[in-house]
């Protein structure tokens, strides 16, 4: 650390270029941030949804439906240990881009099957004994101001244009990170009621398992069981089905590392190109700490210090300029099911800088350590 103010002064001798430098750093790893969030937003519920649930949906596709009393004749499979279901709703509050997921549930079973959207006794029982009654995400909760006990009105546009008055018994939330907690619930029996088509079918069926070594058998059974009929059924994990939403949205994964890839490869362009201008204008002193007596490696280290100072420093100013944005929250209004930059990522982006600065300053920083000191002081 005692040459510490020797490397800032080396460093800032040309004050708009070390900043320029630095700034570069910052952007790449705000964007970097950026797209880590994005990532994180359309793959968090992946890991959340495990390989112990799994989805049953139609055949022919998700939005076909399937009868009811399929419920019961999934229930009785080995291995099964709780099933309930779900059917879209749709719902808009007021205006159109006030849009959340909402969907018609199974109060029975809703809690055994997804245990991580946690609600109070209290608040579950007010619902179920309220044919009106719904539950919302504590995100939809607060963007929109809801509380319990308040009466709102939804449009759904899939089943007609009147509106649907809701009571909100309940807020759900969740210990777990990555929980979607955007989501609206409502009665299945309520919207069964008053729809005018499809009464008595559901959309699709959660399935809970007693393990998930069971998966695989419980997935053939059911779809084994409904074969030839006239709802045909698919079955996967419930993973592997939020697995397969986000790849419909694009290979998010390969986008962010073929940018990221362009980002760094950049970065260490113009900071190794920095560092070699730092060490041509300085061979003359380079020389003279040689000719006092230090070492070739202290040279060595000398030069890449200022390197790994501009990567972590600018790094550290965008990974925490990225954070900021994030406790901003989400600026989509809702669609993102998480908006957060996770401490996995600041370490990967700090990780990345330091790469970036050690390979961009170990070229000039190796020239410098070979310089002779009587070639160098021969052409001062």
């Amino acid at each position: 650390m005692k040459f510490f103010p020797l490397i800032l002064a080396n460093l800032f001798r040309k004050k708009l270029r070390t900043i320029l430098t630095i700034g570069s750093f910052a952007v790449a790893m705000l964007l970097f941030g950026l797209l880590a969030v994005i990532h994180g937003a359309f793959t968090g519920g992946v890991d959340v949804a495990g390989v112990d649930r799994l989805m049953v949906v139609n055949k022919t596709s998700i939005i076909q439906p399937l009868p009811i009393s399929y419920r019961d004749q999934i229930l009785r499979i080995p291995g099964v240990k709780a099933v309930t279901f779900d059917v879209w709703f749709g719902g808009i509050y007021q205006d159109p881009k006030n849009f959340f997921p909402s969907f018609a549930i199974d109060p029975v079973n809703q809690r055994e099957v997804f245990p991580e959207q946690a609600v109070t006794d209290a608040e579950w029982n007010a619902f179920v004994a309220d044919r009106e009654g719904a539950i919302v995400g504590s995100k939809t909760a607060k963007r929109f101001g809801w509380k319990v006990g308040d009466r709102v009105p939804l449009k759904a546009p899939i089943y007609d244009l009147a509106p649907w008055e809701f009571n909100i018994r309940g807020i759900y939330d969740s210990p777990r990170a990555g929980v979607d907690l955007s989501q609206f619930w409502l009665h299945y029996k309520y919207l069964d009621e008053r729809r005018a088509f499809e009464k008595g079918d559901i959309g699709w069926y959660t399935v809970k398992l007693n393990s998930a070594d069971d998966s695989v058998r419980v997935e053939k059974a059911i779809d084994d069981m409904f074969a030839n009929s006239p709802f045909e059924t698919k079955t996967e994990t419930l993973q592997a089905a939020a697995a397969g939403w986000v790849k419909q949205a694009g290979n998010i994964e390969f986008l962010i590392l073929a940018i990221g890839g362009v980002v760094f490869f950049t970065l260490l362009l113009v900071t190794g190109n920095t560092m070699a201008i730092a060490v041509r204008e300085r061979i003359g002193e380079l020389a003279v700490l040689k000719a006092i007596g230090y070492s070739d490696r202290f040279v060595l280290f000398f030069v890449l210090a200022e390197s790994l100072f501009i990567s972590l420093v600018g790094g550290a100013f965008g990974l925490g300029l990225a954070k900021l944005l994030t406790l901003a929250g989400d600026p989509t209004g809702g669609l993102l099911q998480s908006f957060i930059l996770p401490g996995s990522a600041i370490l990967l982006g700090l990780t990345a800088a330091f790469g970036v600065g050690v390979l961009a300053g170990i070229i000039p920083a190796v020239s410098a350590m070979r310089l002779r000191v009587v070639d160098a002081l021969r052409g001062i």
